[in-house]
């Protein structure tokens, strides 16, 4: 799940649970909305961790050096 998906979960949860008022028979859309946020803030926190962790990555650069030397 990527940052705009995320977003999108947050957003249409939102949507669900402040925005919408209609009554569907075995379905409560303010807790639909509120799992969907949930899981939107969930993915958006992963999605984070694992982008703040791959910056913080170490890169070992190795340079070899060869000296030559005419002793002869």
């Amino acid at each position: 799940m990527g940052i705009g998906t995320s977003v999108f979960l947050l957003a249409l949860g939102g949507i669900l649970a402040f925005g919408v008022s209609d009554h569907i028979s075995g379905v409560d859309l303010t807790v639909v909305g509120y799992v969907l946020m949930g899981a939107g803030a969930i993915g958006l926190a992963v999605v984070l961790a694992l982008a703040g962790q791959r910056n913080r990555t170490t890169r070992t650069t190795v340079h070899e050096r060869r000296d030559i030397r005419d002793d002869l």
